[in-house]
């Protein structure tokens, strides 16, 4: 079995000692270039002092190319240390992760939804959260879609999603420079706006512009040459010049807003054609990510080269900012129009398929972060799929994000249209344990493998309610908003199984009445096809397990011990009986 934390401060050692390597290398060639430079400004000096022109010319020559080498070079080097730099950090990452220090992720804040099905309960977003511990998206679309994902409440197709997961959580090195390529660029529009303008852009620019830009290029070469060789004058190169820039200052406008929306879009074109490219050199044996992969290779040409075409295309369309191509470039070759007509043809051919290359490397950002939890956690196990009548059996469960060293495991079943009440005193792991429960029914459903030595499962749909809070926006006391998620889960109930969690019921009326509503809340529940749990201080709930088969009863307990109160976390079969709520005032003198 690998061992995930050795394997990243090993990689994080390799990658540092590179960049060091290439920090020299970038050093050196920024020596050679001042002395290519300094070669080329004596050469142009002594070549105007007439002797040995021929012999100063050719090695202006030779210092111009040698310089123009070593930018490419310095450029080369320079993506590779901010690579490898970003691997460092990946890798950093994941090292203090697994030491549980991961508070400086991406919480999903924005994700929090009271009225979710479950996801407000369990803790899946915001700080200390799941999300938090498991995203490592690197573009924003991943992100999104993974938090869709988690709250999805779908259960389709999960074993070709352990498969894949199983898979992919092998190619670390894969998954790492994937996760580094994207990195390495930074996006300032959203996938969604970008993908609005291209699925509905219409051309502003005549048809006749791609044949009247060739050919006025043309006619611009064979002019120059006429005046180099003196067979016209030096005017007739001027007028057409002017005539070149009518042409172009007549189409600015529309030019001008396509090449302010390609600019957006230049960044994410950079960045997903290699992505592309790294998703297109894999192979691939499981069926959900060849699908993927085919997916991405449907056309003519690869989708990372289609997408790369474009990126250069803009890169042209870009030199408009500098004043020789705006100047020149337009007055004899027409650039802004020819980049323009460029751009709108490769909008008119591919815009089709531009979102489902997207979706694609969305796609595989979201299994990299499933696979790298896969990864770091070797004693996890994948659920096994039931069809049988136990909804959840599994054995040593336990939370994934709780301190392993202090975690206390329980074993656990519960079959199909089954109710646990589930009694004990304050502080003795009861909501724990329904979030350990829920969150394992969450990731098996995702695909993911859960914490514990064997769990079996029928894939169910989740739902919840143990953090119900009033709102003074819409003008709800707790007890009003508690029974609008009451009702809430009644109504799913009718048309679908669900697997359902409460924690504490009727919390918001009086102990007589609370006892009297929920006995025949859990009866009604009980009467559905649905299967659950339900926490509780009111042992009176207890009382139904003797007149339902269905309705058992367990507790977590504490126990008092030489004025010191000690907790098991372990569930058990039966009713609490030691309460501590008293006790505990007491020891804190409260009372």
């Amino acid at each position: 079995m690998h061992n995930p934390l050795t394997f990243y401060k090993e990689e994080k050692n390799k990658f540092t000692g590179e960049v060091q390597k290439i920090k020299k290398q970038l050093t050196l060639n920024s020596g050679l270039r001042l002395f290519v430079f300094v070669v080329a400004i004596l050469s142009v000096y002594f070549i105007f002092q007439k002797p040995f022109v021929l012999t100063l010319g050719v090695t202006l020559v030779v210092a111009v190319i040698s310089f123009v080498f070593l930018i490419v070079k310095h450029t080369n080097l320079q993506h590779k240390s901010d690579l490898l730099n970003a691997k460092i950090q990946i890798n950093n990452i994941e090292i203090n992760a697994l030491n549980r220090q991961y508070e400086d992720l991406d919480t999903g804040e924005e994700f929090k939804d009271p009225d979710h099905f479950y996801s407000n309960d369990i803790d899946l977003f915001g700080r200390g959260s799941f999300f938090q511990y498991i995203n490592r998206t690197t573009t924003d679309d991943g992100k999104i879609a993974l938090a869709k994902l988690l709250t999805s409440n779908g259960f389709l197709k999960i074993d070709e999603k352990q498969k894949a997961l199983k898979e992919l959580s092998g190619k670390i090195k894969w998954r790492q420079n994937f996760s580094a390529l994207s990195k390495v660029f930074t996006n300032k529009i959203n996938t969604n706006i970008l993908l609005n303008w291209v699925l509905t852009y219409t051309s502003k620019l005549p048809s006749f512009l791609n044949f009247l830009s060739k050919t006025f290029s043309i006619t611009s070469l064979v002019l120059i040459g006429l005046v180099i060789m003196k067979m016209i004058s030096f005017s007739v190169l001027l007028l057409w010049f002017f005539v070149g820039l009518t042409i172009t200052g007549v189409y600015f406008k529309p030019i001008q807003k396509l090449y302010t929306n390609a600019g957006n879009a230049k960044e994410i074109f950079k960045q997903y054609y290699v992505l592309l490219a790294c998703i297109e050199e894999v192979s691939f044996s499981s069926i959900l990510l060849q699908e993927k992969q085919e997916e991405i290779t449907s056309e003519n040409k690869k989708a990372s080269i289609i997408f790369k075409e474009f990126s250069k295309i803009l890169d042209a369309f870009d030199q408009r900012n500098n004043i020789f191509f705006a100047i020149f470039g337009n007055g004899l070759f027409l650039w802004d129009v020819q980049n323009g007509i460029k751009t709108e043809n490769w909008i008119h051919k591919y815009n089709n398929t531009v979102e489902k290359w997207f979706k694609a490397v969305c796609f595989f950002d979201i299994q990299n972060s499933l696979a790298n939890f896969v990864y770091n956690h070797p004693n996890y196990i994948f659920p096994e799929l039931s069809e049988e009548k136990n909804v959840v059996f599994s054995e040593s469960l336990g939370h994934p994000l709780l301190d392993p060293k202090k975690r206390v495991d329980n074993n656990f079943q519960i079959l199909n249209e089954e109710f646990f009440i589930v009694t004990g005193a304050n502080m003795a792991g009861k909501s724990t344990f329904l979030r350990t429960v829920a969150l394992s029914i969450v990731m098996g459903n995702c695909g993911l493998p859960v914490c514990a030595s064997s769990f079996k499962y029928k894939p169910i749909k989740l739902i919840t309610s143990m953090r119900t809070s009033d709102s003074l926006n819409d003008d709800e006391s707790y007890f009003y908003s508690e029974l609008k998620r009451l009702k809430f889960i009644v109504e799913a109930t009718k048309t679908e199984n669900y697997f359902i969690i409460l924690d504490e019921i009727l919390k918001g009326t009086n102990s007589k009445d609370k006892a009297i509503g929920s006995k025949k809340f859990v009866v009604k529940l009980n009467a559905s096809k649905s299967t659950g749990i339900i926490a509780t201080h009111d042992v009176s709930l207890c009382e139904l397990s003797e007149e339902y088969k269905t309705i058992q009863n367990h507790y977590f307990d504490a126990e008092i011990v030489d004025n010191e109160l000690f907790f098991d976390y372990k569930m058990k079969n039966g009713v609490c009986k030691n309460m501590n709520a008293s006790f505990l005032l007491q020891k804190m003198e409260i009372i």
